[in-house]
């Protein structure tokens, strides 16, 4: 959900990818309540992470605690935020419930990625201003 609301959010300013510690697949609640908010991210792909990726990325968010403790040792310059969300595949419920719990995910991580965004922009205009 954050790669598709980075892309969508970002547009050609951001250059978003999945990358995990595991790679999970596609879950079919995700990309409902991303659809029911308009953005398709049914063709997105989460791959392990790798040393060729992480040269690349200027910054990495880690979403979980797992992926922040097993978060690999990052390249020099790349920089690293932690989002500590609860992972909605692991709600227990009603089908109505377990698909509100990531809804709630689906915008709180929409808040976060928004935020980050705007902290980049900014910070990017302060350097040009420099």
């Amino acid at each position: 959900m954050a790669e598709g609301w980075a892309r969508h959010l970002g547009g050609n300013r951001v250059a978003a990818q999945s990358a995990g510690i595991q790679s999970h697949g596609k879950n079919p609640l995700a990309i409902e309540v991303m659809r029911e908010a308009g953005l398709d991210i049914s063709k997105q792909e989460s791959t392990p992470l790798t040393d060729e990726i992480l040269a690349v990325a200027d910054y990495v968010v880690t979403v979980c605690a797992n992926a922040d403790d097993n978060c690999p040792v990052l390249p020099e310059g790349t920089r690293k935020e932690h989002w500590p969300l609860p992972d909605p595949a692991k709600a227990t419920g009603t089908a109505d419930e377990i698909l509100a719990v990531f809804r709630a995910s689906r915008d709180d991580i929409r808040q976060r990625v928004e935020d980050l965004i705007n902290r980049l922009d900014e910070e990017s205009r302060t350097e040009k201003n420099e």
